[in-house]
């Protein structure tokens, strides 16, 4: 009879590199000084109040949602920039540039500058399990990216951007604006909530 056939493997390299991201972002946060859950003590895994001392600084906030359009973001540029490389090297690619992210995001250099120029100006920056659901929501959103496809991906992106606008009065578009290119009209409409 003809041989079994072979059980295909999984690959351990990216698996472990992207694991091994979760652990030296969680390290990196805290030699930073970042807390490792809210000073509060509560356990609430959602911070639903942008405006409290608790935004930030549980498991997940509303900004979650950007981190997954972060997710569609790197989904997209990198089906465009290596369409042959598997999807577990995108996932540690993809984990690989939001960690870096959610490190320089924690240093004082970044918190200051959310003060100054946006609407947060009781900024603190994040915990380790805030930077950790951060990072999580964008390997989600590479997955849902994966799954949905281009166009439903962007209408969701649509979609999302426009409830945040609504809910929060801030989103991905106007946090990347609001850092590199401060607008004092919108810096004062995000206040008036």
């Amino acid at each position: 009879g003809a041989p079994p056939a072979a059980v295909p493997r999984l690959a351990p390299g990216p698996w472990a590199i992207t694991a091994l991201l979760f652990v030296a972002a969680a390290a990196q946060l805290r030699v930073q000084g970042r807390l490792w859950w809210c000073a509060c003590g509560g356990w609430n895994p959602w911070s639903g109040d942008t405006w409290s001392r608790h935004n930030s600084q549980h498991l997940a906030d509303a900004y979650l949602f950007s981190h997954v359009l972060h997710g569609f973001l790197f989904a997209g540029a990198l089906a465009w920039l290596t369409p042959r490389l598997a999807a577990a090297w995108r996932l540690a690619i993809s984990t690989g540039i939001e960690t870096a992210w959610e490190i320089i995001e924690n240093t004082e250099f970044v918190i200051n500058r959310y003060r100054e120029v946006t609407a947060s100006l009781d900024y603190r920056g994040d915990t380790v399990a805030n930077s950790l659901g951060d990072i999580l929501g964008c390997t989600l959103g590479l997955w849902l990216a994966r799954v949905l496809g281009l166009w439903r991906t962007v209408a969701i992106a649509i979609a999302v951007e426009l409830v945040m606008l609504g809910w929060i009065r801030d989103n991905l578009t106007l946090n990347v604006l609001m850092l590199l290119w401060p607008v004092p009209a919108i810096r004062e409409w995000q206040s008036a909530l």
